[in-house]
């Protein structure tokens, strides 16, 4: 069934370039596949790309309305066949977009990037132990739609916000001068002052929502990141997004990589005698510690399995559980009695 490149950006057929771009970013968001993880995200994101490379495009956007999708096919084999040589499609669409794309389009032409953007992300020990998808709102600066109507040819720009010019110091001297000017926007090109196309100015702000996936084990310091999602200026590609995972303290355990560290207090007459302590984990359910061994002060026993998560996928770290006894402040004289028959196997010690 051939696809309605119309109905896949939702515009309707009379729709104006300006629409076009923006049912195409607002769907290219929403599908990305760094952002959505449901089944067909990515398939859903490809028949997105590939409508707006044809409807953003008039000559293939006329054969379109005219010739449907067959006829499109038919017009880009002659195109190959008639050796037009590489490049653009999906991967031209997702730089324009600040997307990945393909290879190593990010670095093509050598463009600058505007700053990429670092987010603290605090998630508690429980979510990076289960894992969660935690639903974000983001707001960034876009470039304006028809930003490009918006340029003009400047020779003496040498790139975004650089000025280069030649300045005659002394008769048959002469000197290149640089200096920064806002209005310069790329090599070549400047930004025309209250352009009409751009009411705003060359950004307008955006809120986009995103879905951030902590997966399981995930540690501190971490980065989630979505390529091409920081602030958006002309001459420049947008930079990155980071989220930065910073683990909220727990107040029982303490993590060092895939383990757990914990502390229990326990009397004397335990440390002796054995123990059986239940203890709640950090995902609240409960699990039993027995040890019927003498327990000497800061002993450290090792549960295996009880660690957090391993981030392949492999099982978990282990639980390492530390016991402070609590000795008695002061004895009666018949206690010490009984200890000592006790310790010294009933003979009085010499």
């Amino acid at each position: 069934m051939a696809a309605d490149f119309y109905k896949t950006l939702g515009v309707n057929r009379r729709a104006s370039n300006k629409e076009i771009k923006k049912a195409y970013r607002q769907m290219s968001l929403k599908f990305h596949p760094d952002k959505n993880k449901e089944e067909g995200a990515a398939d859903k994101f490809g028949e997105i790309a590939r409508a707006y490379e044809v409807l953003s495009d008039e000559s293939l956007k006329e054969i379109y309305d005219q010739r449907g999708e067959e006829g499109l096919k038919q017009h880009e084999k002659q195109q190959q066949h008639g050796g037009g040589g590489g490049g653009g499609g999906f991967d031209d669409i997702f730089s324009h977009f600040g997307f990945g794309g393909g290879g190593n389009n990010r670095q093509n032409d050598g463009e600058q990037r505007t700053d990429d953007v670092e987010v603290p992300l605090r998630v508690s020990l429980r979510q990076l132990y289960e894992g969660v998808v935690l639903e974000v709102h983001y707001v960034r600066e876009v470039l304006c739609v028809n930003w490009e109507e918006c340029t003009k040819n400047n020779a003496e720009c040498s790139g975004p916000g650089i000025k280069t010019f030649r300045q005659q110091i002394a008769p048959g001297f002469v000197q290149q001068v640089q200096q920064n000017d806002e209005k310069c926007i790329a090599r070549g090109k400047m930004w025309k002052p209250n352009c009409r196309a751009c009411p705003s100015g060359k950004t307008s702000t955006e809120n986009i929502d995103l879905s951030l996936d902590v997966n399981k084990g995930m540690r501190n310091g971490e980065r989630i990141t979505f390529e091409g999602v920081a602030d958006e200026k002309p001459g420049f590609l947008a930079g990155d997004l980071h989220f930065v995972i910073q683990e909220i303290p727990h107040k029982s355990y303490h993590r060092d990589g895939d383990n757990l560290y914990t502390t229990a207090e326990i009397p004397l007459v335990e440390a002796l005698t054995g123990v059986s302590r239940d203890f709640m984990h950090v995902d609240g359910d409960n699990f039993t510690i027995n040890v019927n061994d003498v327990i000497e002060c800061d002993d450290v026993k090792r549960v295996s399995g009880k660690g957090m998560p391993r981030r392949n996928g492999r099982g978990f770290g282990d639980l390492f559980l530390t016991f402070e006894v609590d000795f008695p402040e002061n004895l009666t004289e018949q206690q010490k009695i009984e200890i000592k028959k006790i310790l010294s196997g009933g003979h009085d010690e010499l």
